[in-house]
């Protein structure tokens, strides 16, 4: 006899920080599993005003590899170094942590620029995503 199928309803939701973890926990969960790899550990370092953050970067390491999934400047302060300082102390946690390469996704009208200036090449384009634009997968290796 097969399992018995859930009832499910489907409805538009903005979802919560805490339902969006339980997902990223559950689908971190099956990937260890199948991996045998369980090293993975969120990396995160913020420049603060007060208790305002002006910057910061966000990812997290897994199997080698560092993964940023946010790098953000508040206007005013962009061209003073901010971005540059938060990506070096990135590198170098991800280096202590035993990373071999860097990994981010970023838009063309974003900052592939600055990525390729601190030696992250494109790996990966993704036309109109969005719309009339382009996605770029990016990846520095580590030496």
């Amino acid at each position: 006899m097969g399992r018995k199928m859930t009832e499910v309803t489907l409805e538009p939701a903005v979802p919560t920080p805490d339902e969006v973890q339980y997902l990223e926990d559950r689908i971190y969960e099956f990937n260890s599993s199948v991996t045998g790899i369980g090293d993975g550990e969120f990396l995160a370092f913020f420049v603060r005003d007060g208790e305002r953050i002006t910057a910061g970067i966000c990812g997290n390491t897994w199997g080698g590899t560092c993964e940023v999934r946010q790098l953000w400047v508040e206007t005013s302060q962009r061209h003073c170094g901010l971005g540059t300082k938060l990506l070096r102390a990135a590198e170098r946690e991800a280096r202590q942590r035993g990373c071999t390469q860097i990994i981010l996704m970023t838009f063309a009208f974003q900052a592939p620029g600055f990525y390729s200036k601190h030696g992250f090449e494109v790996v990966a384009t993704i036309d109109d995503a969005p719309r009339g634009h382009q996605n770029l997968l990016m990846r520095k290796r580590l030496a």
